[in-house]
C-alpha cells in the first residue's frame, strides 16, 4: 500500500463542460489486474464522469502507470492507517473501475485526471503494495430483478430529485434532465448518492450495496433527509425575510413621520429624544435576550408616563442602569506568566508562596482560557500588602481593578440592592463596581471580609454566598435590576485579618492564602526598594537631600516599630521625611542628610523598644510562650508564684474559658504525675499557686499554652530556671500528650524577630515548619515533642532541684524565690526582700 497523497480528493461529478453527468455503457471486456488509486474523502460511482486532483508526484506517477497499461484505473476508498493494522486491510474491498480520458494542467500548477466511471469492482487480492498498489479484481453484478417495489422506489427517487433541484438554486436544470433520463434503477441510486451524500463512508455503503431494493431505499433515505433540510432552510429564510420586511417597513414609516413633522415645523419633545437615545443604547448594550426584552418593555412603559410624573424618573433611572452595565464588554486577558511574574516581583518583595499561587492560576488560564478558577482569600496581619496584591493581580492579568470595603457593612441591600418600590433605590455595590470598571471581568477586591456586621436589616455574609459561589453567580439576581447578571467572569479577591471571623459557609467557597508577617531582613529590603523612594517623592525630596542607609533602616525597625507588616515602618519614614522637608523649607538643612542611628532620637523621639526588648525568663516560675493573634504572632510570658495555703489555684490575665481549662489541666497533670517529676504531693496540697498572664487588658484564649503553663508551674515547684532564649507552644492533655496547634508560621516569625533561639513545638507541627522558607528559620533550633516528659528534658538543664516549700523564709532568700531544702526557716527573723524592679513588657497581645 502506498502513502496517501496529501490532498487527493474526488471533485464534483460532471463532464468537462461543468454540467451534465455522463452515463456510459459497460464494455464487453474488463481488465482483471489494475493499478489502485487511494481515495479518502470521496467515492466514485459507475456511469459518472469525475475529475481527480493530482497534486503530488506519487499521485501523478500512479495515473501515468495506469495510462501506460491501457488507461484503466481502480478508485478505492482507503481509511486512515492504523500502525497495528496490516497495510492491505486499510483498503475497502469495493471500488469503481474508471477510464482515464485525459490529464489536464491546472492554473495552480497541479494536475487533474478526467475519469469515466465504468463498473463496480471487488478486490480479490493485492498483487503488490509498494511502490505502486496493484490489485486483482472481479466485477460483481447487481442483484434482484425489477419489481413493483423497485419501480415505486425509483419513481420516488426521481420525485425527490426533482423537488430538491427546484428548492436548491445550486443545482441547475441539467441535473433534473439527467435524473429524468436515467433508466436503470441502480444507476439512479448511484446518481443520488454521488451528489447528495456528504460523508465518504455513507457513499461507500451505497457503492457496496448490490441489492437493488436496498440501494434504492438508501437513496430514498438520503434524498428525504436532504429535502427536509432544504425545507427547514426555506422556512428559516422566510421568517428572517419577514422580520427584515417588518423592520424596513417600520423604519420607512418612522422616516416619513420625521419628514412630515419637520415640514410642519414641529420639534421633537424631550420624551421622544430620551426614548430614541435609550433605544439606541439598548441596541448597543449587548444585553442577553431576556434583559433586552425587559428593557424594551420598560421603554414602552416609559413612553406612556408623563414626563412630570415621579414614576418617569424612576423608570428612566432603571433603564439607564440597564444600559450602562457591561453585559458583554470584556477586557482582554493577559496570560503571559513571565510578564505576570515580573509585575509581581516589581510590586512586592518576598511573599513567594502567594506569588506562586497567583502564577499557578494564570498558568491554568493560559492553557484553558475559559477557566474561571477559585475565589482567593488573602488572610494576614495589617500592613503585609494584601490590598496592593490585588492591584498587582489586576495589572498582571491586564484587567480593571475595583475595590470596596466590607468593614462595618450590616445591610444586606448593600450587596444585593434595594427593591425599586423604595424611594432612592439603587443596585448593590457589586453592580456599582462593575459599572465603574466598565467591563464584566475585572479584578474585584472585597476588602475586610472578616469585619462584616449583622443586624435587623439582614446578614451581608449570607448575601455574599451567591456572589462567591461559582455554581450560582452565573445568574446573580440584584433586587433592583430584577434580571440575572453573569458574574462568572469576575475575579474576586477577598482580604481578611482573622480567618476565624469569616462564617464557615463563606469560607468554604474560597481558597485561603495566608500571608505571614515579614522578618527584619525583608522589612529592610521593602523599605529600601519601595517605602523610602515613595516617601521621598511624596515629600518633594531627592536622594541628594536625604539618604537612609541600611543600618539606619534596621535601627528604625528594631527600636521604633514592632509589627508583622510595614505600615508602622512607613509612618516612621514619612515622619523623618516631614522633619527634613521642614528643615529644607526653612533653609536650615540644605545640606544632604545621611541618616544614622544617632539621628533617630531627634527625629522620632526616644526609642519605643530598647535593645534588650524581651523580658528574660531568668527566675523559677517564669516561662516564655508563643501566641497567635489576627495581627501576627506575639510573645506571652507566664508567671507563677506560690505561698503557704490550702492548695488553691488562681489565675489572672483576662483568660477565656479554654485557657482557664488549660491551667486546670496543667496543675492536675502535675499532681497526678508528681512521682515522675520528683515532686512532694503533700507539699503541693499546702501550697497556693497564682498564675498570671501579663497584658491583663487583652483577652486571651486557646489551648496552645498548655505545655507552657505546665512548665511554669513545674519550674516554680522544682526551683529551677528554664534554659535561656527558649520558648514553647503546644496543647497538653491530662495524660501528658502534646497535641498540635495553629499559627506556627506567625509564632516562628515572632520568635525569630525577638531573638529567641530555641523552640519546643508539637511533633505533629513539624510539617508546618518544614514548609517555611529556609531564611525564615535560619538561626533557630527546634525540638519536636509528643509527650510532656520530652518537654521537661528540653526545657530544663541538668542541675539540682531547689523545691519551693511553704513557710517563713530564711535570711538572705528574697521573696518569691524558692527556699533551699538545706536551709530551714529561722523563727522570729524577717528580712526585707531584695527584688529587682520589673521591666515593662515589650508588647501587648493583640487579638
Amino acid at each position: 500500500m502506498i502513502d496517501e497523497p496529501s490532498s487527493i480528493s474526488l471533485q464534483t461529478p460532471g463532464d468537462e463542460r461543468g454540467g451534465l453527468p455522463a452515463l456510459l455503457r459497460e464494455p464487453s471486456a474488463l481488465p482483471e489486474t489494475l493499478f489502485a488509486f487511494p481515495l479518502r474523502r470521496a467515492v466514485g460511482f459507475p456511469g459518472l464522469v469525475m475529475p481527480v486532483l493530482l497534486d503530488t508526484e506519487e499521485a501523478r506517477a500512479i495515473v501515468e502507470k495506469a495510462r501506460e497499461q491501457g488507461e484503466h484505473l481502480a478508485l478505492i476508498l482507503r481509511e486512515d492507517p492504523d500502525p497495528k493494522q496490516p497495510l492491505r486491510q486499510v483498503w475497502r474491498r469495493m471500488g469503481v473501475l474508471v477510464r482515464i480520458h485525459k490529464v489536464m494542467s491546472l492554473p495552480d500548477g497541479n494536475k487533474s485526471a478526467l475519469c469515466q466511471g465504468i463498473a463496480r469492482l471487488k478486490v480479490k487480492e493485492f498483487v503488490e503494495v509498494r511502490p505502486f498498489p496493484i490489485v486483482n479484481v472481479s466485477y460483481p453484478q447487481d442483484k434482484g430483478r425489477p419489481t413493483k417495489t423497485t419501480e415505486a422506489l425509483a419513481r420516488n427517487v426521481q420525485f425527490l430529485l426533482k423537488a430538491i433541484v427546484e428548492k436548491n438554486p445550486n443545482y441547475g436544470d441539467e441535473f433534473q434532465v439527467a435524473a429524468v433520463n436515467i433508466d436503470q434503477h441502480g444507476a439512479m441510486a448511484d446518481f443520488a448518492a454521488a451528489y447528495f451524500v456528504r460523508e465518504a463512508l455513507d457513499k461507500q455503503k451505497v457503492l457496496e450495496e448490490l441489492e437493488l431494493t436496498k440501494r434504492l431505499r438508501l437513496a430514498n433515505e438520503i434524498l428525504t433527509r436532504e429535502r427536509e433540510i432544504l425545507e427547514l432552510g426555506d422556512r428559516i429564510q422566510r421568517e428572517i425575510h419577514g422580520k427584515i420586511e417588518k423592520a424596513q417597513k417600520e423604519y420607512y414609516l418612522r422616516e416619513q413621520m420625521k419628514i412630515i413633522r419637520r415640514e410642519l415645523g414641529e420639534e421633537k419633545d424631550r420624551a421622544e429624544l430620551e426614548r430614541e437615545t435609550l433605544e439606541k443604547r439598548i441596541a448597543e448594550a449587548g444585553m442577553p435576550e431576556e434583559v433586552a426584552k425587559r428593557s424594551r418593555e420598560e421603554l414602552e412603559r416609559l413612553s406612556t408616563i408623563p414626563v412630570e410624573s415621579a414614576e418617569y424618573s424612576m423608570v428612566r433611572t432603571y433603564l439607564d442602569w440597564l444600559c450602562s452595565l457591561p453585559w458583554s464588554k470584556s477586557s482582554e486577558d493577559r496570560t503571559d506568566v513571565k510578564l505576570a511574574e515580573s509585575v509581581l516581583e516589581d510590586d512586592h518583595f518576598g511573599l513567594l508562596e502567594v506569588k506562586e499561587r497567583i502564577l499557578e492560576f494564570l498558568g491554568v488560564r493560559q492553557l484553558r482560557p475559559g477557566h474561571a478558577g477559585p475565589i482567593l482569600c488573602l488572610v494576614g496581619p495589617p500592613g503585609v500588602g494584601k490590598t496592593s496584591l490585588g492591584r498587582s493581580i489586576a495589572r498582571a492579568t491586564g484587567r480593571k481593578f475595583v475595590r470596596f470595603s466590607l468593614g462595618g457593612m450590616s445591610d444586606e441591600a448593600e450587596i444585593k440592592g434595594h427593591r425599586r418600590t423604595y424611594v432612592g433605590a439603587m443596585p448593590g455595590r457589586i453592580l456599582q463596581m462593575l459599572r465603574q470598571a466598565g467591563t464584566n471581568n475585572p479584578v474585584m477586591m472585597l476588602d475586610e471580609l472578616d469585619k462584616l456586621g449583622r443586624d435587623f436589616r439582614g446578614d451581608p455574609s449570607s448575601a455574599l454566598l451567591e456572589v462567591l459561589d461559582p455554581e450560582q453567580n452565573t445568574a446573580f439576581l440584584d433586587h433592583y435590576l430584577d434580571v440575572p447578571f453573569d458574574l462568572s467572569k469576575v475575579m474576586f479577591v477577598a482580604t481578611a485579618n482573622v480567618l476565624e471571623r469569616i462564617p464557615m459557609p463563606l469560607r468554604d467557597r474560597m481558597e485561603v492564602i495566608e500571608i505571614p508577617g515579614y522578618v527584619t531582613e525583608e522589612k529592610v529590603q521593602i523599605a529600601k526598594r519601595y517605602l523610602v523612594p515613595k516617601q521621598l517623592e511624596n515629600h518633594g525630596l531627592t536622594k541628594q537631600q536625604l539618604e537612609m542607609p541600611l543600618p539606619a533602616l534596621r535601627s528604625i525597625i528594631d527600636h521604633y516599630t514592632r509589627e508583622a507588616g510595614v505600615r508602622g515602618l512607613e509612618k516612621a519614614i514619612a515622619r523623618i521625611g516631614r522633619k527634613h522637608a521642614l528643615a529644607v523649607a526653612r533653609k536650615k538643612g540644605t545640606k544632604k542628610l545621611t541618616l544614622t542611628a544617632a539621628d533617630l532620637p531627634k527625629l522620632l523621639g526616644a526609642p519605643t523598644y530598647t535593645e534588650d526588648r524581651e523580658r528574660k525568663a531568668d527566675r523559677p516560675g517564669v516561662v516564655l510562650g508563643l501566641a497567635w493573634t489576627g495581627y501576627g504572632g506575639d510573645l506571652l510570658f507566664i508567671e507563677t508564684v506560690g505561698w503557704k495555703g490550702s492548695g488553691r489555684l488562681s489565675r489572672t490575665g483576662r483568660l477565656g474559658e479554654v485557657m482557664g481549662e488549660s491551667v486546670r489541666i496543667a496543675y492536675d497533670y502535675l499532681r497526678a504525675h508528681h512521682e515522675s517529676f520528683d515532686l512532694d504531693a503533700d507539699a503541693m496540697e499546702k501550697l497556693d499557686l497564682h498564675i498570671h498572664f501579663p497584658a491583663g487588658a487583652v483577652p486571651k484564649d486557646g489551648p496552645s499554652a498548655g505545655i507552657t503553663i505546665t512548665t511554669a508551674i513545674l519550674s516554680l515547684l522544682k526551683g529551677r530556671v528554664i534554659r535561656p532564649s527558649l520558648a514553647m507552644t503546644g496543647e497538653l492533655t491530662l495524660v501528658g500528650e502534646v497535641l498540635p496547634v495553629g499559627g506556627i508560621r506567625e509564632k516562628v516569625l515572632v520568635a525569630r524577630r525577638f531573638g529567641v533561639k530555641t523552640l519546643i513545638l508539637p511533633k505533629l507541627n513539624q510539617k508546618d515548619v518544614e514548609e517555611l522558607r529556609p531564611e525564615l528559620i535560619r538561626g533557630l533550633r527546634f525540638h519536636y515533642v509528643s509527650r510532656y516528659e520530652e518537654v521537661f528534658a528540653h526545657a530544663f538543664s541538668a542541675g539540682k532541684d531547689r523545691p519551693f516549700l511553704p513557710g517563713p523564709k530564711p535570711a538572705g532568700v528574697p521573696a518569691g524565690e524558692p527556699v533551699p531544702r538545706s536551709s530551714p526557716p529561722k523563727k522570729g527573723r524577717r528580712e526585707k526582700a531584695r527584688r529587682a524592679p520589673a521591666k515593662p513588657p515589650r508588647t501587648r497581645m493583640r487579638t
